[in-house]
């Protein structure tokens, strides 16, 4: 028995699987499509958000230098008051004889 005899049977398996690997790829991406399509927001529901976002008229109007001001205040008392835990920045390394260290110094 040859298992690796090319036969009319083994073109058709492999004609099929490539044939179910094609179908199943535009299936997918028609899917998608659908998927996007049926999400995508209708003129409706856009028309209706677009009366409830803000503008000119109905927005209140904030003093941007007094934002700016109570930002550096901010960052002025974060930085003087060390909210966060001291770091220690001593490393210590001790030399120790391994494996590698012989092998490295050819002993």
């Amino acid at each position: 028995m040859n298992l690796l005899a090319i036969t009319g049977q083994t073109w058709f398996i492999t004609g099929l699987g490539f044939g179910i690997v094609l179908v199943l790829l535009f299936v997918f991406v028609y899917v998608m499509k659908l998927l996007g399509w049926i999400m995508q927001p209708r003129k409706a529901q856009t028309e209706k958000q677009a009366e409830s976002h803000p503008t000119k008229d109905n927005v209140i109007s904030r003093d941007a230098a007094e934002e700016d001001k109570a930002a550096i205040a901010y960052a002025l008392h974060l930085y003087y008051n060390s909210l966060h835990d001291p770091v220690e920045t001593h490393l210590t390394i001790k030399h120790h004889a391994t494996a590698w260290h012989i092998i490295s110094s050819g002993n």
